[in-house]
């Protein structure tokens, strides 16, 4: 064979092989036809967020080649809503985190639990100090919570491959991070790190440069992330962030927010007032005779603060038993027992327990994670000082209000009261001189007479009158009867 031809045919073949050895890994490179489904994370990260995260993912749990895609444009939020978010997303396979304007705070926290950061041009990254808000205003949080975060972002960032000392600078001041280049390789290396090189490692530094300096958080732009090995990509849109990752021909599918989610969230800022109303209202119909407009009004606004803590997973069977049996002893102290005694008081402590509970997701907080023990505390006060406002606004509505609301409906009323009236007609009291009785109890000097079936409260004229004895009435004068025995012999 023509040593030119077997040539030809052995390149052919080369090529061949070439392609068919190519064509799955461009396949997979561009990605297409699949299906991205889209979650936004907007806002205020609070267990609302979580839940419908939750509820999203768990909508898509049977589509393994599913791809999942979360929008973020958030300031951060609470601590324990963010793990939260970060624990569900962790158990996703493919998922991008796309930052369409900013991830502060525990914004940042999630962004970094996806696979893949891509960011939007000028948009914003980083800044996760944990604060608390004390009455001074908001405080940095201790050692003990930053130790925790730090930990999580350190966890995430080996995960995902970012720079783990970039990552930690996030959450405290006082760390001081260097690029150096050691041995022709660029890392990133906290002040301890590197004072903890030997000297001759030390020598073998050729460049150095301060990247978070003490005192600072770690705060980046997009190109600044780009730079720093944080996102793949600043690109104008979604569309762009997809074609740079290699889907091609992709269907997006938004995961949109319920209407409960919506409401749920909605509600969140206003659980204090629906509480302050709720409490207050029971109290009022507690010391109200009979069942009437307070108590529905009391039960609807506590109802409506335990659906919302239930359907962002905060409230389950626990606290639902704890609420009913607060409420029986309620009923048992309206219906049962007069006054207010043991039975509404053991009631609205049981409530209160109810409440406390159903706005965290522990029973007692745990040590190695400092900031359930103030969320405690801070849920403590806030159901407390709710009981306390509610019993103040009740006491004036009772006192000051009510009282006023009658003259707003049109009368007529009856301006004057009866304090110094008084009555002497026979007729008001049914009885009339003459008329002759029974001693239903001994006279000293006064009793009670039967005349008929009439029982009537009398005073006799100076002296003991046994019961039994036959009375006879002498005189009705100024709502006062006045009678004598007509003989001291028992009948």
């Amino acid at each position: 064979m023509n040593p030119r031809a077997c040539l030809k045919i052995f390149s052919s073949l080369l090529g061949g092989v070439l392609l068919l050895t190519a064509l799955p890994g461009w396949v997979s490179a561009t990605q297409s036809n699949r299906k991205i489904y889209v979650i936004p994370v907007e806002g205020t990260v609070e267990p609302g967020m979580a839940a419908h995260i939750k509820r999203a993912l768990e909508e898509v749990r049977n589509e393994p080649d599913a791809v999942i895609l979360f929008r973020l444009d958030t300031f951060g939020g609470r601590v324990d809503a963010a793990f939260e978010i970060v624990n569900t997303i962790s158990g996703v396979q493919k998922s991008i985190a796309f930052v369409e304007k900013k991830a502060i705070s525990a914004g940042a926290l999630i962004a970094l639990a996806a696979g893949t950061l891509v960011m939007k041009e000028h948009t914003l990254i980083g800044d996760c100090a944990p604060m608390l808000q004390t009455g001074e205003g908001q405080k940095e949080a201790g050692e003990k919570t930053q130790t925790v975060l730090r930990a999580q972002f350190r966890s995430l960032a080996k995960k995902n491959n970012y720079p783990e000392a970039l990552a930690e600078s996030m959450v405290s001041k006082n760390m001081e991070v260097y690029r150096i280049t050691m041995n022709g390789e660029t890392r990133y290396m906290d002040r301890q790190s590197y004072d903890d090189l030997t000297e001759k490692q030390k020598k073998q530094v050729t460049q150095k440069k301060t990247i978070v300096a003490e005192g600072e958080l770690l705060t980046m732009d997009d190109k600044e992330a780009f730079e720093l090995g944080f996102s793949k990509q600043s690109v104008k849109d979604l569309d762009q962030a997809l074609a740079f990752l290699g889907y091609e021909n992709y269907k997006l599918i938004h995961l949109e927010q319920s209407w409960s989610e919506n409401l749920v969230r909605m509600l969140q800022p206003f659980l204090p007032v629906l509480m302050l109303l709720g409490i207050g209202a029971i109290y009022t119909e507690i010391k109200a005779p009979g069942f009437g407009i307070p108590g529905i009004i009391g039960i609807l606004c506590l109802g409506l603060v335990f659906f919302n803590q239930h359907l962002v997973g905060l409230a389950g069977y626990t606290e639902f038993l704890l609420f009913l049996i607060g409420f029986l002893l309620l009923g048992v102290e309206v219906f049962v027992l007069p006054g207010f005694g043991v039975a509404g008081i053991s009631g609205l402590v049981v409530i209160a327990a109810g409440l406390v509970l159903s706005f965290q997701g522990f029973v007692l907080p745990d040590p190695s994670f400092p900031w359930e023990g103030q969320l405690m505390l801070r849920n403590l006060g806030v159901v407390l000082g709710s009981f306390m406002g509610s019993l103040l606004i009740s006491l004036v509505l009772v006192r000051f209000v009510l009282p006023r609301m009658s003259l707003l409906v049109k009368g007529p009323y009856l301006s004057t009261t009866l304090e110094d009236s008084h009555a002497d007609s026979d007729e008001i009291l049914g009885v009339s001189p003459g008329e002759v009785g029974v001693a239903q109890t001994p006279f000293r000097p006064s009793g009670k007479i039967k005349i008929g079936n009439r029982k009537i409260d009398a005073i006799a004229q100076g002296e003991f009158i046994p019961p039994g004895a036959t009375i006879r009435v002498v005189a009705v004068e100024q709502n006062r009867v006045i009678v004598k025995a007509e003989n001291k012999g028992v009948q």
